[in-house]
Order: C-alpha cells, then sequence, then structure tokens
C-alpha cells in the first residue's frame, strides 16, 4: 500500500510537471503570433536591427548618433581587440552564469538551466561591436523615428545595473564569444516566463515596434518580422 501510494505521487508530480511544460509551451505559442503595435506609424530616421543567433534575440543600434554614444559606456577598450571601427552594437540580457559559462550548447549543463529558468542567479547585458550585418531570416532591420529611439535608448539602458556614480559595470571576464564582446551587470531576473527573448520583445514594445503579446523564444519575435 506504501509503495502504491508513492508510486502514485511520482507519477502525480510528473503528470503535473508534464501539464505545466505543454501549457507552457502552448500559450508560447498563441501570444507569440499575437502582434503589438502591428502597423506602427514611423519614420525612417535611424536603422537597428534584430539579430539572432537561433535562440537568442540581440537588440542591435548604432554606436553612436546625435542621439546616444553607446561607446561612452560600453567602451571599446572592454573588448580584446580595442576595434573602434565598428558602426554597430548587439546588446542582449539574460542570466549572467549562463551566459559566462554556456558560449556554445557544447557547454551546456542541465543544472545551469534549471537555475536560469528557475529564476536563481543574477543577470548580465551582452554586448558585441559589428562591422557588417547581413538581411537575412536570422537579421531584420527595422526603421525608427528619433522619438522611438530615444524611448528605445531608456529602456536598455535601465537594464544595465550602475555603480554609486552611475556608471554600468563592466563584468571582467575570460569567457569571451570573440574579440568584440563585453558582459555587463544587469538589473532583472531571468526565468521561465522573463528570458533574453521575453526583453529582446519588451525593447521592441518599449519604442512602439512590432511585437509578440509575449514571447520566450526568438521565433516569436522572428514571426513578427517574417518576408
Amino acid at each position: 500500500m506504501v509503495i502504491k501510494k508513492i508510486v502514485r505521487s511520482i507519477a502525480l508530480i510528473l503528470l503535473s510537471i508534464i501539464g505545466v511544460l505543454v501549457l507552457y509551451v502552448f500559450s508560447a505559442l498563441i501570444l507569440s503570433v499575437i502582434p503589438v503595435n502591428k502597423n506602427p506609424i514611423t519614420s525612417s530616421n535611424i536603422v537597428i536591427y534584430l539579430l539572432s543567433n537561433g535562440d537568442h534575440t540581440d537588440i542591435v543600434v548604432p554606436v553612436k548618433n546625435s542621439l546616444k554614444d553607446w561607446s561612452t559606456e560600453i567602451k571599446y577598450e572592454n573588448t580584446i581587440t580595442n576595434d573602434t571601427t565598428a558602426q554597430y552594437i548587439a546588446i542582449g540580457w539574460g542570466n549572467k552564469d549562463f551566459y559566462l559559462n554556456t558560449p556554445t550548447w557544447a557547454q551546456f549543463k542541465l543544472s545551469l538551466g534549471i537555475k536560469s529558468i528557475l529564476g536563481m542567479g543574477t543577470s548580465a547585458i551582452h554586448t558585441d561591436f559589428c562591422k557588417t550585418l547581413v538581411v537575412g531570416n536570422n537579421c531584420k532591420k527595422v526603421m525608427i523615428s528619433n522619438d522611438q529611439y530615444i524611448k528605445l535608448i531608456k529602456y536598455i539602458e535601465a537594464s544595465f545595473k550602475k555603480n554609486a556614480i552611475g556608471q554600468v559595470i563592466n563584468i571582467k571576464t575570460h569567457a569571451n564569444y570573440d574579440n568584440t564582446d563585453a558582459f555587463y551587470e544587469a538589473n532583472g531576473t531571468y526565468s521561465l516566463f522573463y528570458t533574453c527573448n521575453t526583453w529582446a520583445n519588451d525593447a521592441l514594445k518599449a519604442c512602439g515596434q512590432r511585437a509578440c503579446l509575449w514571447t520566450p523564444f526568438d521565433k516569436g519575435i522572428f514571426y513578427q518580422y517574417r518576408d
């Protein structure tokens, strides 16, 4: 009798977990196809890009223009090459431990993944200076107005954790993905319900661009920008 109760309890837990996962995926699929700002009224003052590596979405912005010079905070010298010729910078948000310890899926650890989706640990911003961007399935060009870009700037700036004198905090690490990237401390908590792609989707909402009602996946964002 005791063994049967244990088996039933285990079965109930497993079924509950499966049910939650099914509901999660179903919700993601449905909510990611519901558009926000379906037809934004905009002008073509500034070019930004949406960039995906197949799983994670970055917001790509000009390194500098009349509205913002990101290089005064996201410094070239924090990268390995200190190359000052890049015209754009890719900015993404995510779980700090996952960022620093999983440069590719080959380094993936289940324990780290579980901690991330459960909202354990702090967050970080990953930046990468870009010289060229090729528009395609994983890179979409978006035209926005000056006012919209100012809103995007404010959203991104608020995601950075600052020190006592208001400066962004560079994470000193050897976990760089390439020679042009760097990591910074960030605000917010990564979880199953607020992922790196949710952050990017909210960035689009913040500046009045097409976005999903909600998505944890990059596919939801790029569905809204399908050709």
